[in-house]
Formats: structure tokens, C-alpha cells, sequence
């Protein structure tokens, strides 16, 4: 297991990685890292906005870092941080606390009493002062939450932050220090100490199961949406909520079950289907659930909140079943759970690509990223690879059992700014797709709409993803960190609204390219792992303009950050009439791409035996026979044939053995279920 110490580096140097790599300063990369865990965890929504203010002078000196409202519970969001980024893990003391969460309430309050006339229009302060007055002054906002991010440790000494509060709100505090982080990564789900208070009758249903334990019983809608007023998105199963965060709200069929007839809710409801690590039973009842998900039925409990919430509706006669698993799955705890999800939403309540994390897609850019090279670079004589990091913490689990020198290999092999992260991926290859206004809406938005972008095409073309999309998907990751630093450390940047400006800068390109009638050849990028400069000035041609025009939208949307969100943002920018000359190396034409494709699935379908083989034998025996222990105790040996366990034996203890291209076709297929979707970590 990893400790403290071990992921607190780790965190570091990948922090270090990224702002290298993508251009960012340390303390940007920082913030993203962090918020991007807490929508995963749903702490926020995928709104959030980063936005940098600092006013140290005065009397009252503020500061503030983002923002994020959830629309739902109308939860406004303000964010600080404290980044050290110091090699030993440093303490937050009480005295800081207390100055960055006061200069925080500073912030808010004076943003309620109109701070964004001072300052200036087009920068992304203003957006975010403004956007907060606007909800202050029409009464959205029923909460306010002030969070303090930092990689150091809060003080042993610490037990609560300062009161805050004026005559419309309580200030909720919220710090999020490594320790936090930690927990998220050590159990994969959300905070350890997340528990819920209740008191629920139960059912238990007999079972043989030694992985769960499962019950039925129901909740009222009063105590539905008591537990989701507090809790919010953190009670949906993480590879559903953030689908769930922009869909409707109200379902109109529940909405008017409990307006006419809340005592049929039970009867014309599915209910809801649950999990937790634990449960805690006195005297009949259930009184603590634990790390409580609902796995199905997000619609329903979101339905249940808003028709209280925003309807003012009677929700008091409303029952809801629940079907609950208490779920023991130790270090496979939150893959069960992924799977109860799926399994739970097979009736088309959740699109199957709403469980992307289990898709053909990802087994197949990590085999690509196992096995494919990148030349030497710089002079160096050792070839590196891309890491596919499938699940969150795998590039520094596979760390974990490695010796001092293994681990200093499988690090030049593998170098951290070449970790490919999912949410990442999505953001350049839909900017590509030529879908600015969707990657402006933030990672885990754009990772959803990618999902579903991908989850098409595997059901239309199963060869969709090939080598060749492999080495390519690469290339957009390089040119849009190029894209990324270039404007960073451009003359012509105004310091705001970057992500926005690297987005429609490269779909610009692509629709360009599109308009010509041509096709980009990414190969040159791929080969040489860098954009060259006969490409970078006429990219850098495009991203000026691309600036000047999103930092000078049409009247009636001086927020640009909302601005570029919208898909008219896109058919403005289209109109630009930019001048371009593309290096004719980067450029194909429709017939050799067509005959490409042609030759890309008939050498998948040879390769594919090839690629079983070769990885069979190279995977060695000694981690056979790690597979072949695993397999051999009961609870493992589910879908395991007997000529599995047969060419799993042999494999695993015979010395050069050479297994059968139907054994390598099998093997193959063991070690996908025991290590890509059991999660057990070879030695």
C-alpha cells in the first residue's frame, strides 16, 4: 500500500510534469489537479471555473482562485489555495487558515455588493465577481461553500475555522489538504469519513455471497432529500454523476406522481439501487450507512430534491424502495461497485457510455501504450512509451512493488510527462472534432460527451481503434500542449481565458483543414514528438486571432467564460477568413486516407493473434503463476473454463512452455478480467 509520504511525492513530480509540459504555472496545475478530484468525488459540479484575483492591500484584502455553482442545489462554490510545493510534506498552520479563508469571505461578500465594476471586463475576475453578484442579487443562491486547497497537512492542532457568516448566509468551510487526496486515491471512491445518519427498517436477503450483503428497504422522500441536500453529487456512483449533473432535473412523470397521487409513488416507481461499504444496525433498524452510492435511481432522488426544492411540492407521502448491497470487496471494492452501476442500468435509464471506464476503448489504448515505442528523442538512446493510465492511480501503482532500480527503469521507460490521463484525452480529441464550446465546459463535461462520441463508434466500426488511431490520438495530446504553451508565453496573451483560446484554436485548424477539403497527416508530429516550426506559426497565426475574437463577444455576452460555452461562440469563430499555409508534409489526401483505413483493419485482425501470442509469452511465468494463485481460490474462479485452467497450469509452471495460438486467445482474455478489471497489481 502506498503511503502518505510516497503519494504526497508522487503528487508533486506529477504536478511538475504537467505545468512543464502543458505550459501552466505550478500553482494552476495545482488547482486543476485538485478540482478535477473534487468533481470526481462530486464536491463539485463540472462547472467549476478557475479565475485568479488578488487584492492584498487595504483593510480588507481578498483573494480567490475559482468559483462553482451547482445549478441544482443552488450551492455557490468559491475556491483558494495554499500550494507549497514543498519536497517534505509541509503543515498548514491555524494562522494561515485563517488568513486565506478570511480573504475568501472578503471576496464574496464584497463580489455580492457589485466588486466586478472595478475591475476589468475581459478578464476572468470580472466574470467570476460578476457571476456571483448576479446569483446573490436574484436569490439563487441557498449556500455558500469556501474551500482552501493545499498539498500540505492540516495542523494536529486545528479543529474548526472562524464563523463566518453576514445576514443572508452561513459560510460552509471546506479544507482540502494532501491527506484528503490521499483517501480519495487509497479507496478510489470518495472520502473515507463520508457516512449518513438514518433510521430505516430492513429486509436481509439470504445470499451465498462472501463479497456483499444485501437488503431491502425504503426511504421516505423527506429523508431522500434531507440525505441529498446534504450530500449532493456525492451519493451518485462516480462513473454516473457527472452524466447525471447535465441532464434534466425534473422528470416530468415523477414530478406529477407527486403532485397527484404521492401514496402511488412506491407502486409506479422503480426505486432506487444502492451500495455502501458498511452498515450499522441497532435494534431493527439501519442508523449509519457508509460510503453510500446510488448506483440507480439518480434521476429519481435528483427528481425527488427539486420538486421540494424548486416546486415547493409536498413530498412527505412519497416512498421510495432500495434495493441495498453492502458491498466487502476490500481492494476491488470500487470495481464491484462499477459493476453493480452497469448491471443496475441496463433498462436505458443511463447510456452505456455512461460506464466508459469499462469500454473496449480503453483495454485498447492500453494495449497500444504497453506495446509501441516512441523513437529516441534529444539525443538520448533509450525509447520511451506513452503510459494510458486506464484508472485513476495506476501509473503509481504499478510502482509499488518495484525495486529501487526497477522503479528508476519503469520511470525512463515511461517518463511522467508522457502519463496520458482519460479526461485529458477528451479535451484534445474534441477539440479536434471540432467541439471548442463542449471542452470550454470543462473536463469532466467533455469527457462525457466523449464518452458517448466513442461508445458510437465501437458499436458502428469494433476496428475503430487501431494503431494508427493510437499514435494519432498522441499527436493531438502533443499539439494541443503545444497550443497550451504557445499562448501562455505569447506577446499577444491578455493572461485570461486560455483553455478557451487553445480549444477553438485547434479546432479552427481542423475545420480548416475540412474546409480545403484535405486531411491532416499526424504522422511528422508523431515521429518527431514535437510540432516543428513551419506548423507552429501558422498555428500561432490562428490562436491570436482565435484570442482577439472570444475576449470580444457580440453585445449581450460580456461573460466570455459563458460565451465560449455556447455553440454560436463556434460559428463566430468559423467566420474568421484566416489565411493559412499548412506545410504540404501535413497534409493527405482523401484517397490515401481511405486506402489507410483499409489496410488499418485487415492488419488489426493479423496482429491481434501476433499481439496475444507475443504478449503471453513475454508477460513471463512468474506472473502466471501470480494469475494462475489468484484464480485457484473459489471466489476468483468465476468464468474460468477448464481449458483456462488447464493452459493457465501449464503456463504458469512448466518451464519454456509454448502455448497454442487458441491457449494464447484464452490466457489473454484471464489476464484481462484478473488484472485490467479485477485490479490485481503483479509483482
Amino acid at each position: 500500500m502506498t503511503t502518505l509520504k510516497e503519494f504526497h511525492e508522487d503528487f508533486l513530480q506529477t504536478t511538475l510534469s504537467v505545468a512543464e509540459s502543458r505550459g501552466l504555472l505550478n500553482p494552476q496545475a495545482f488547482f486543476e489537479q485538485v478540482c478535477e478530484e473534487l468533481v470526481s468525488t462530486g464536491e463539485l459540479s463540472v462547472n467549476y471555473t478557475e479565475a485568479d484575483i488578488r487584492l492584498l492591500t487595504g483593510r480588507q484584502p481578498i483573494e480567490a482562485y475559482g468559483f462553482d455553482f451547482d445549478e441544482e442545489r443552488k450551492i455557490l462554490s468559491v475556491l483558494t489555495h495554499e500550494y507549497f510545493q514543498d519536497n517534505e510534506i509541509t503543515t498548514l498552520t491555524l494562522g494561515t487558515i485563517d488568513k486565506k479563508m478570511t480573504r475568501l469571505y472578503n471576496f464574496i461578500v464584497k463580489s455580492f455588493e457589485g466588486l466586478y465594476k472595478k475591475l476589468e471586463e475581459t478578464s476572468p475576475a470580472y466574470s467570476m465577481s460578476y457571476n456571483i453578484y448576479r446569483k446573490f442579487q436574484s436569490g439563487d443562491i441557498n449556500r455558500v461553500k469556501m474551500f482552501l486547497l493545499t498539498d500540505g497537512l492540516i495542523s494536529k492542532n486545528f479543529i474548526k475555522t472562524n464563523d463566518f457568516s453576514n445576514s443572508d448566509f452561513e459560510f460552509e468551510t471546506r479544507i482540502i489538504d494532501i491527506e484528503y487526496l490521499y483517501k480519495n486515491y487509497s479507496t478510489k471512491n470518495a472520502d473515507s469519513s463520508f457516512e449518513i445518519e438514518t433510521k430505516i427498517p430492513y429486509l436481509k436477503i439470504p445470499t451465498d455471497s462472501q463479497v456483499y450483503t444485501s437488503y431491502l428497504t425504503y426511504l421516505n422522500g423527506d429523508q431522500l432529500y434531507e440525505i441529498y441536500d446534504k450530500f449532493g453529487q456525492r451519493l451518485l456512483e462516480q462513473n454516473v454523476r457527472t452524466f447525471l449533473q447535465f441532464r434534466g432535473n425534473v422528470n416530468k412523470g415523477i414530478k406529477n406522481t407527486i403532485t397527484g397521487a404521492p401514496t402511488d409513488f412506491f407502486a409506479f416507481n422503480n426505486g432506487i439501487t444502492a451500495t455502501a461499504s458498511e452498515v450499522e444496525i441497532e435494534q431493527g433498524m439501519i442508523v449509519r450507512l457508509h460510503n453510500f452510492q446510488i448506483v440507480n435511481g439518480g434521476q429519481t432522488t435528483s427528481s425527488i430534491y427539486a420538486a421540494k426544492k424548486n416546486e415547493k411540492l409536498d413530498i412527505s407521502q412519497v416512498v421510495v424502495q432500495m434495493k441495498l448491497s453492502v458491498i466487502d470487496g476490500g481492494d476491488t471494492h470500487s470495481e464491484f461497485v462499477s459493476k453493480v452501476a452497469e448491471y443496475a442500468n441496463t433498462q436505458n435509464k443511463v447510456n452505456k457510455s455512461d460506464f466508459f471506464s469499462n469500454s473496449p476503448f480503453h483495454k485498447d489504448m492500453k494495449n497500444y501504450s504497453t506495446r509501441i515505442w516512441v523513437n529516441p528523442q534529444n539525443g538520448s538512446q533509450k525509447m520511451t512509451r506513452w503510459y494510458y493510465e486506464r484508472v485513476r492511480g495506476e501509473f503509481l501503482n504499478e510502482q509499488l512493488y518495484l525495486t529501487k532500480s526497477k522503479q528508476k527503469q519503469f520511470l525512463i521507460e515511461n517518463p511522467k510527462h508522457q502519463l496520458i490521463d482519460k479526461t485529458f484525452l477528451s479535451k484534445s480529441e474534441n477539440a479536434w472534432l471540432q467541439k471548442p464550446y463542449i471542452v470550454s465546459r470543462g473536463a469532466q463535461y467533455c469527457f462525457g460527451d466523449f464518452a458517448n462520441y466513442v461508445s458510437g463508434l465501437l458499436e458502428k466500426n469494433k476496428m475503430a481503434i487501431t494503431e494508427n488511431f493510437y499514435k494519432d490520438a498522441i499527436s493531438r495530446i502533443i499539439l494541443f500542449r503545444t497550443v497550451e504553451k504557445m499562448t501562455s508565453n505569447a506577446e499577444w496573451y491578455t493572461g485570461g481565458y486560455r483553455a478557451q483560446t487553445v480549444a477553438y484554436s485547434i479546432s479552427y485548424l481542423s475545420y480548416w483543414i475540412k474546409k480545403m477539403r484535405q486531411y491532416f497527416n499526424f504522422n511528422p508530429i508523431w515521429e518527431e514528438q514535437f510540432v516543428d516550426g513551419t506548423l507552429y506559426k501558422e498555428i500561432e497565426k490562428i490562436a491570436q486571432a482565435v484570442h482577439e475574437n472570444i475576449i470580444t463577444p457580440p453585445v449581450g455576452h460580456s461573460n466570455v467564460s459563458q460565451w465560449c460555452k455556447r455553440e454560436a461562440c463556434w460559428e463566430e469563430i468559423k467566420k474568421m477568413n484566416l489565411d493559412l499555409d499548412i506545410p504540404a508534409k501535413f497534409l493527405k489526401e482523401k484517397e490515401e486516407v481511405l486506402y489507410e483505413k483499409k489496410e488499418e483493419k485487415v492488419q488489426k485482425k493479423m496482429d491481434s493473434g501476433i499481439e496475444k501470442q507475443t504478449f503471453v509469452i513475454e508477460l513471463g511465468k512468474e506472473k502466471w503463476f501470480q494469475i494462475f494463485e489468484y484464480c485457484s481460490k473459489p471466489e476468483n474462479r468465476r468464468g474460468l473454463s477448464s481449458f483456462g485452467l488447464n493452459s493457465l497450469t501449464k503456463v504458469s509452471k512448466e518451464d519454456y512452455y509454448l502455448p497454442s495460438e487458441a491457449q494464447c486467445k484464452e490466457l489473454f482474455s484471464i489476464y484481462e478480467r484478473v488484472v485490467l478489471e479485477e485490479g490485481l497489481i503483479l509483482k
